[in-house]
C-alpha cells in the first residue's frame, strides 16, 4: 500500500506502535535484537519521543487501544500489512508472533479474506528466495570484484527508501540477502537464507528492528532526529532515509566480500567495527550518486518491485 502524505501524527503514532508491538512480540530475538528495537523505540513518538515506547514497554497500550485511532479501512489494513512485515522479516513466524497476527486481525476488525490477501502479497516481497535467475544485469558468474554490484544494489536500495509504497520499504531487505547470496556464490559459497540470517547478525543488523526501523523513518522522520536533534522537511528526511539503506547495503555488502577473501572468519567485534566504518565511507558516497539514486526511483513501479525481489529482473 502507499503511505498517505495526510496522515496525522496521531494516526502515525497509532501505525507503528503497532509495528513496535509486533518487533516485540517475539521473545526468542537476540539480546542484539531487543536492544536495537528497544533503541529504535526510544526514537519513535511525533510528540514526547519516549512516551509512546514507554507505554508500549510498560504494556500499558492495548491493540484494541490503538487499533480505534486507526478511522479508515485502509489504515487498518497498512497497519496489517507492516505488522506482517516486521514478523515475517525473521522467516517462518514463531507462536507467540502467529498469536499476535491473530490478535492484531481481530483488533482491527479484518476478515479472513482480507487478511490472507495481505498475508500473500507480504510472503512475496519479505520470503523471496535470495537466489537470482540469470538475467541481464545480474550475473552469478565467478568475479575477483563485486564492487559494482554493490554499488548496484545500494543504489536501488537508496532509491526504493524514497518511494512510498510499503511494498518498497519492505524490498530492502530481501534485495540487501540477495546481494549477499551473490558475493557467496561468486566465492564459490552457496549460503541459504538461514547462514545469511547469522551474517547477518555478526554484523549487528537485526532484520526485524530494520524493517521496524524503515517504517520508523517513513512515518515519523525517526532519523532525522537523529541528525542533529531537529525535524526536518519531508524531502530532507527523504534523503537522510535514503542514505541510511544506501550506507547499510554498501557495508553489508563490503563485509561479506572481506568475510569471503578472510576464509568466512570475521569475529562479532571485528565485524561490527568495520561495518561502522563502511557505513561512514557511504556517506560521501551517497552524495556523490543521489543524482542516480533519484532517477533509479523514478523508473521504479510496484510491479518491477515484484520481479527484482523475485529474481526475475536486473538491479
Amino acid at each position: 500500500m502507499t503511505i498517505d502524505d495526510a496522515l496525522t501524527p496521531e494516526t502515525a503514532d497509532a501505525l507503528l506502535a503497532i509495528c513496535l508491538m509486533a518487533a516485540m512480540c517475539d521473545g526468542e530475538k537476540s539480546e542484539v535484537e531487543r536492544s536495537e528495537i528497544r533503541r529504535i523505540a526510544e526514537e519513535l513518538g511525533s510528540g514526547d519521543p519516549s512516551a509512546l515506547s514507554r507505554k508500549i514497554l510498560m504494556g500499558r497500550l492495548s491493540l484494541d487501544e490503538v487499533a480505534s485511532r486507526l478511522s479508515t479501512p485502509s489504515q487498518r489494513l497498512l497497519a496489517y500489512e507492516m505488522a506482517l512485515g516486521v514478523c515475517e522479516s525473521d522467516g517462518a513466524f514463531s507462536s507467540a508472533e502467529k498469536q499476535f497476527l491473530a490478535e492484531i486481525s481481530s483488533a482491527l476488525g479484518l476478515g479472513a479474506a482480507e487478511s490472507a490477501k495481505v498475508a500473500k502479497e507480504v510472503e512475496s516481497v519479505v520470503l523471496a528466495p535470495v537466489q537470482s535467475q540469470t538475467v541481464p544485469g545480474s550475473s552469478t558468474a565467478a568475479t575477483t570484484d563485486n564492487s559494482g554490484m554493490i554499488l548496484n544494489y545500494a543504489i536501488l536500495n537508496g532509491a526504493l527508501e524514497l518511494l512510498p509504497e510499503t511494498l518498497a520499504s519492505m524490498a530492502i531487505l530481501p534485495m540487501q540477502m540477495k546481494m549477499v547470496y551473490r558475493i557467496g556464490k561468486s566465492h564459490g559459497v552457496e549460503m541459504d537464507r538461514s547462514r545469511i540470517k547469522e551474517f547477518l547478525a555478526v554484523a549487528g543488523v537485526g532484520l526485524g528492528s530494520q524493517m521496524l526501523e524503515g517504517f520508523a523513518r517513513k512515518f515519523l522522520g525517526g532519523l532525522g532526529k537523529k541528525l542533529g536533534g531537529k525535524m526536518v522537511g519531508k524531502a530532507a528526511n527523504q534523503v537522510a532515509g535514503s542514505a541510511f539503506s544506501f550506507g547499510t547495503t554498501y557495508a553489508l555488502g563490503h563485509l561479506a566480500e572481506q568475510y569471503h577473501q578472510g576464509g568466512q572468519k570475521l569475529d562479532a567485534t571485528s565485524a561490527r567495527n568495520l561495518f561502522e566504518t563502511l557505513k561512514s565511507k557511504a556517506s560521501d558516497l551517497h552524495s556523490r550518486h543521489l543524482p542516480e539514486i533519484q532517477a533509479k526511483a523514478r523508473s521504479i513501479t510496484p510491479s518491477s518491485i515484484l520481479q527484482m525481489v523475485s529474481g526475475q529482473g536486473p538491479v
